[in-house]
């Protein structure tokens, strides 16, 4: 069962109140959005471990019993919907249970579609104008 504090301050701290077995999934995680998204930071944001890019917000993650929640997914666009069909749990949501291998391919996907999206804000371009990784 989870351990981790009411209110975290940082990753490490949000982590730290998992089991092993689970911390070792979390830095996972982790490490596969950092290496996605080299220049995104790290913070925690409505009480799990948030990404963000250019001062908005990346994809957050979050460690449950049975599985990492990952958000905002883009189970809908086109071009990811079948990749993230098995994860899907809701609007936004993918779900991956802990007593699989996690795949963290799919993570590295989410995390370079959402930095797309993050840029193009930033350039002020139409959602769906340009190419996505």
């Amino acid at each position: 069962m989870q351990t981790r504090p009411a209110h975290p301050k940082t990753i490490d701290a949000y982590i730290a109140g998992f089991p092993p077995d689970v911390q070792r999934i979390l830095e996972q995680v982790r490490a596969t959005i950092r290496k996605a998204a080299p220049d995104a930071t790290e913070s925690i944001s409505y009480r799990i471990p948030t990404f963000k890019l250019h001062g908005r917000y990346l994809v957050y993650f979050a460690g449950h019993t049975h599985h990492v929640g990952v958000y905002p997914a883009p189970v809908d666009a086109p071009e990811l919907k079948k990749l993230l069909a098995p994860y899907a749990s809701g609007r936004g949501t993918i779900r991956l249970p802990l007593d699989k291998p996690i795949p963290l391919d799919v993570i590295t996907r989410i995390v370079k579609f959402r930095a797309t999206e993050n840029l193009e804000k930033l350039a002020g371009k139409p959602k769906g104008k340009s190419a996505r990784s």
